[in-house]
């Protein structure tokens, strides 16, 4: 188990000294950095990036938040959905190629919903969500779409994608839909519980079909209460389907009604998930993600991150020495 940088970090020499000087072994950059070509990412460009990473002695081990025009066809069957999967597969095909090995990607097309922020410890300020408000947004894709339709579609695609990935020696993880709530904007969030991720696994069980697994979405989940939350962890890492972690924390587990926290202050026990995946033979990374915004802080987050980055180094040492019986 080891520390990485991940929320969107920079791949530029600053941020990535930073992220070598504060302990990361590996980064989940930014994308917004690499251009878009006809939909794709060239191949050219990507083995520039995983090189100017490894330049600072780091692993580019995934790439995620691929952009939303790159598939949102295909999330909702639209009219460009086959060009659409025709450039993904240009896409996984060629970050394969660039030797990346992780890819992270969504089942969001009306993407991330968020309240107005809070204020929590020391008048940091976090983000929230409240679905009351959210149920009186408009349509955000014209009409309201099935649960069922929305798995055709999932379905059809995890089919074709994966045989692609397993040729090409590349992992494929979903996030969990954030906030994980029944409907968004008329889109079912299918991501939003346990058992559709069982399902989701059953459609092509494949080592390289698996999860990007944000733990605080799925602390979110309203059958993430109790022990659940530490058992799903166990089952998941058992099944090798945890491909990374966005270690974070939230307020409750209620997917309606809940706000971002420190890392050490939500309603999870960081110590006992960081033992779930330990004890259950994990052997990948963890990164920082939706941290507070604190006093004088940058825009994104450089200290919020640091404290955050080196909460997971002790936890990592904390578990590691006491299976050790140091």
């Amino acid at each position: 188990m080891r520390p990485a940088f991940g929320s969107g970090i920079a791949p530029t020499a600053e941020s990535l000294n930073y992220a070598r000087q504060f302990g990361a072994t590996d980064i989940v950059p930014s994308t917004e950095g690499i251009p878009s070509v006809n939909g794709t990412w060239a191949l050219q460009d990507l083995v520039k990036l995983r090189i100017s990473v490894e330049n600072f002695g780091l692993s580019l081990s995934a790439i995620e938040n691929v952009p939303l025009n790159f598939y949102d066809h295909i999330m909702i069957n639209g009219p460009k959905r086959d060009e659409q999967i025709d450039n993904m597969i240009t896409t996984v095909q060629n970050m394969g190629r660039a030797g990346i090995p992780i890819f992270g990607y969504h089942w969001m097309p009306s993407a991330v919903w968020r309240s107005p922020q809070v204020f929590i410890r020391g008048g940091a300020a976090a983000t929230a969500f409240n679905y009351d408000d959210a149920k009186k947004m408009p349509l955000t894709h014209g009409r309201e779409y099935t649960e069922e339709e929305m798995w055709e579609n999932l379905e059809y695609w995890i089919k074709i994608i994966t045989p692609v990935a397993e040729k090409e020696g590349i992992r494929l993880g979903i996030h969990p839909c954030d906030p994980p709530v029944e409907k968004l904007g008329g889109i079912p969030q299918l991501f939003n519980s346990y058992a559709n991720y069982r399902r989701y696994l059953d459609i092509y069980p494949s080592d390289n079909c698996a999860i990007e697994f944000c733990q605080g979405t799925v602390s979110e989940m309203f059958d993430s209460a109790g022990d659940a939350l530490y058992d799903f962890i166990a089952e998941m890492v058992q099944k090798r389907k945890v491909l990374y972690v966005h270690f974070r924390n939230v307020s409750a587990p209620n997917p309606e009604d809940f706000h971002e926290e420190f890392i050490n202050t939500g309603h999870v026990d960081m110590y006992r998930a960081m033992k779930a995946y330990h004890d259950n033979g994990y052997d990948s990374f963890f990164i920082d993600d939706h941290v507070p915004h604190t006093h004088q802080d940058t825009a994104w987050g450089h200290r919020g991150r640091a404290f955050a980055n080196g909460y997971i180094q002790a936890m990592i040492e904390a578990v590691a020495k006491q299976s050790a019986g140091k």
